[in-house]
């Protein structure tokens, strides 16, 4: 790994409002470049919307596809590696994935693993665990839910991986127009995802999370305030190896924000050094219960 400046944005992915939401990303692209960053992650499913009612006509090839194809664009302008959630969509079974891009063109994408409450009905789960080198430095994707599930960081750990991305579009309550609504609804969003320092600090990775940010719309499923509207606190955190906080959004409002920080190899290499550095003592050996399925029909 080499020291990198690494970027996180906290956006809204309008549901199936794609041109409105690579229209917005290119703004923060240039915002980033301006802070001399050189990886930003970006949301789930920030491109067509999370859970969009026609999310299998929106759905897109990847990268063949012109969501990917206008983020290699962006990449190439700013020289970044992007990291963007979208819904993919493969021989007509879509995916939650997030696509990873740089200044030379596509990387590869990581399809996420666990769907969680109403996404079951929209997308299909990938099987793949993949760790991405990006240049700088090793990157795996953690997508929302599959976070619920240490295995997956530390086996992209245990494949190389320097840095962890977490992109979510995490759903924990709505809020009132109100800023003691909205500070309430943000300052939980902030306390959840915040505990995801741990997946750090026990893989000795640096770590970027971001969640949207705002009300992308309204679907008539479920009721106004139903927690499964596709509304967003929003977050974001930047984590060192040893799991001490680099960045973070501020608590008490809910609106777009970018973050960023330096991942510093210095700080990489003095964690993995120490005695105690997980991923060198660990004893796989008494880990078979790991592979068993435990849960009868």
């Amino acid at each position: 790994m080499q020291t990198l400046r690494a970027a996180a944005v906290s956006t809204n992915g309008w549901m199936g409002e794609p041109e409105r939401v690579l229209k917005s990303m290119a703004g923060w692209c240039e915002r980033a470049a301006a802070e001399k960053a050189e990886l930003v992650l970006f949301p789930e499913l920030l491109i067509q919307g999370h859970c969009t009612p026609n999310t299998w006509e929106l759905a897109e090839a990847v990268p063949e596809g012109p969501a990917t194809q206008r983020l290699m664009q962006l990449a190439r302008h700013y020289r970044l590696v992007l990291a963007v959630g979208m819904s993919e969509k493969e021989r007509d079974i879509v995916y939650n994935t997030v696509v990873l891009v740089g200044p030379d063109g596509y990387i590869g994408k990581q399809r996420k693993l666990h769907m969680s409450r109403d996404e079951n009905f929209y997308y299909k789960g990938g099987r793949d665990i993949k760790v991405f080198d990006v240049g700088p430095c090793k990157v795996g994707v953690v997508i929302c839910y599959d976070n619920q599930f240490p295995e997956i960081a530390r086996i992209q750990a245990l494949r190389g991986a320097d840095v962890i991305l977490m992109p979510h579009a995490a759903r924990f309550r709505t809020w009132e127009d109100t800023p003691e609504s909205e500070a309430a609804a943000r300052h939980h969003s902030h306390r959840f995802l915040g505990k995801y320092a741990l997946r750090a600090r026990e893989n000795v990775c640096f770590a970027l999370l971001t969640d949207q940010a705002g009300r992308a719309g309204y679907v008539n499923t479920v009721p106004p305030d139903h927690e499964n509207q596709p509304h967003h606190a929003g977050a974001a955190f930047i984590w060192g190896p040893d799991g001490e906080l680099l960045a973070q959004t501020q608590e008490e409002c809910i609106k777009e924000e970018l973050i960023v920080a330096t991942l510093d190899v210095k700080l990489l290499a003095q964690e993995r050094s120490l005695a105690n550095y997980m991923l060198r003592t660990r004893r796989p050996e008494l880990f078979d219960e790991l592979v068993k399925d435990q849960v009868s029909s």
